[in-house]
């Protein structure tokens, strides 16, 4: 049978998502705890690539067992993963449903904090400068009026198209926090931070609003912004049609 997995973690000790020969991920060790516990070698496919140290509150993996599961699976799980990897619940799917190609849309979330924060080191970029919030949401709306966004994409990538459909961009202000939220049907590899530190330069005045139509239009990744750092993105929501669930 196949399941569905969803999980959040705090990824700071993990060289992002996808199994490395050379460093820790989270697919790893969801995978080598899963094989413990019920007893067979499970091979877990997540909906999406994190990067190193990028966090997740919302990401799903499918696997296969022969073992029906039951409801105190996610209670032996948890107790097996460690405490900065949570199984949330588990859900039976149909046999060909897939936790990265059934994905209908993707949100992420950006966390600045503009006050120096003893508590947020590790789960917010620190800007040590006011930003212009006005500029930037009016630089994020710019987004949703294209769809290709190679300018964007890490430049060693395997993609074959850099097309995404983008439904929400915008800043959130929180008192000194500074949240970006942004959804699409999908996203490409260091496409969040890339265009969080192109908005950010708009926020800083290096960059005019109009700046974001020329970034785009180039599909030159050297025109955007530099990327941000990841201790502030957050993989926050993945939808999936409902048909996919038994």
């Amino acid at each position: 049978m196949r399941y569905f997995l969803e999980l959040e973690f705090f990824g700071k000790a993990y060289h992002g998502w996808q199994r490395q020969p050379e460093a820790i991920t989270v697919q790893e060790v969801i995978e080598s705890s899963l094989s413990t516990l019920l007893q067979e070698k499970i091979e877990v496919l997540g909906a999406g690539r994190t990067d190193a140290g990028v966090h997740a509150k919302q990401i799903f993996a499918h696997f296969n067992t022969g073992i029906k599961l039951d409801s105190q699976f996610i209670f032996r799980i948890n107790s097996l993963l460690p405490n900065d990897i949570a199984v949330k619940d588990l859900a039976a799917v149909h046999p060909e449903a897939h936790a990265r190609f059934d994905a209908v849309a993707r949100s992420y979330e950006y966390h600045i904090t503009t006050r120096k924060n003893v508590f947020q080191r590790e789960t917010a970029y620190y800007l040590q400068r006011e930003l212009d919030v006005e500029k930037m949401n009016a630089a994020a709306k710019i987004l949703m009026d294209y769809t290709s966004f190679k300018c964007f994409s890490r430049s060693r990538t395997d993609v074959h198209t850099y097309n995404c459909t983008i439904t929400r961009a915008e800043w959130e202000q929180r008192d000194n926090l500074l949240i970006f939220h942004i959804t699409a049907d999908r996203f490409l590899r260091n496409m969040v931070r890339a265009i969080v530190g192109t908005l950010v330069e708009i926020g800083l005045g290096k960059r005019e609003i109009d700046n974001m139509h020329h970034v785009i239009k180039s599909g030159n990744r050297s025109e955007a912004g530099a990327s941000v750092p990841a201790q502030g993105l957050y993989l926050t929501r993945i939808l999936y049609p409902e048909s996919i669930f038994i």
